[in-house]
């Protein structure tokens, strides 16, 4: 139910994955971290030797990869929390997350796990506000500068995260983009806390109107 789900999107390293966590762990929701699924699907295709551009052969695999986000990201019964995270990594999961058909793949999964919980979610990612979640009540852009975001992200570059930032930014298929009804949050300088708190009160003033 779209009543029951604040969605949080942003650029890399703008602190999507900590505080969306951090606002679910505080409600007592569920957390789901889209990002993951597309980094499962990159890590997949790199170990099957795949062309990161084949959509057809991506999808292939994305169609039939088990993947399960809780309490670790599970691909196929794996633990593959430390390869999502590697520099190939990095630099591939912005390929594959421009694959139109893997987006639409990926969508339908998103959209199942928040139906299935029988409690509200908090969902991070690209597009969780403009395409999956378009409806949800409390919409969050979160930003920051591109050095404090290439801090947070020890393992990545300021060049290689603004290369994903173009890359995000310019895809055909559900491009990074800022819902016009979105709350905005610059955690530059913000601790976890403060962008919590302000998440929550963002979202009991819309419950409560």
């Amino acid at each position: 139910m779209t009543d029951q789900i604040i969605g949080i999107d942003g650029p890399a390293g703008s602190g999507k994955s900590t505080v969306a966590r951090a606002v679910a762990e505080r409600l007592g929701w569920t957390y789901l971290d889209t990002g993951a699924m597309y980094r499962a699907v990159t890590v997949l295709a790199m170990r099957a030797g795949v062309d990161l551009a084949d959509e057809t052969a991506v999808l292939a695999l994305a169609a039939t990869a088990d993947i399960a986000l809780r309490p670790v990201v599970l691909l196929n019964g794996e633990d593959v929390s430390v390869a999502l995270r590697t520099p190939e990594t990095n630099e591939g999961v912005s390929i594959v997350a421009s694959l139109p058909l893997v987006r639409a793949a990926m969508v339908e999964r998103q959209r199942a796990m928040a139906a299935a919980e029988s409690h509200g979610v908090v969902v991070e990612g690209r597009d969780i506000t403009t395409v999956v979640f378009p409806e949800a009540p409390t919409k969050i852009f979160l930003t920051a500068s591109l050095e404090q975001r290439a801090k947070r992200r020890g393992d990545e570059t300021s060049a290689s995260i603004a290369r994903r930032d173009q890359a995000d930014e310019s895809r055909e298929a559900s491009p990074l983009r800022q819902a016009a009804d979105a709350h905005v949050i610059d955690t530059t300088g913000l601790t976890i806390t403060e962008v919590v708190e302000e998440i929550v009160r963002c979202h009991t003033n819309t419950s409560s109107n």
